[in-house]
């Protein structure tokens, strides 16, 4: 520090001192303003880029809102479409299980039916047949007991004798 102090030169000083006070002028004039403004535009461009930034945040988080909301409402959506659908397939599945149950008891009635018919049918042809059968075999027996004389005296007498009883 006294080597500076000795060193110390009071032109040198002011010559500086002046030097110094013009570089000060010429930056006032021309570079401080331009600095400034430079500074100025600077931080409106980040205000504004931070206010984008929170406008941006903002709307991110109403659009995750309005997201979220349209995901619940899909989800409702398609949980209604799937009960709707179950329910008409357990529709469609009993009407189908009815309408089997109808056809099945209808052919089984129409079977039953049939069985009845062709039933009374063969018994009609069997009664015809043994008719047939008695009045053959009694023919036959008729003509051979009747054949003799005697016989036949008996046999109406016979008949005398059970219509009178009956």
């Amino acid at each position: 520090m006294e080597q500076l102090i000795n060193d110390f030169s009071p032109g040198l000083f002011i010559m500086q001192t002046i030097i110094f006070l013009v570089l000060l002028f010429i930056m006032a004039k021309f570079a401080w303003r331009p600095i400034i403004q430079s500074l100025k535009i600077r931080e409106e461009s980040i205000q504004d880029a931070l206010d984008s930034a929170e406008r941006a945040k903002e709307e991110m988080a109403r659009l995750q809102a309005d997201n979220a909301k349209l995901l619940d409402e899909a989800r409702q959506e398609r949980d209604q479409i799937l009960k709707d659908a179950r329910q008409v397939a357990n529709s469609l599945k009993e009407q189908a299980s009815a309408d089997a149950e109808k056809q099945s008891q209808k052919m089984l009635e129409d079977a039953r039916q049939a069985i009845n018919t062709e039933k009374q049918a063969a018994l009609a042809e069997v009664k015809n047949q043994v008719a047939q059968l008695s009045l053959q075999i009694s023919e036959k027996i008729i003509r051979k007991e009747l054949s003799d004389e005697k016989a036949q005296k008996e046999l109406i007498e016979e008949f005398v004798k059970d219509a009178k009883l009956n």
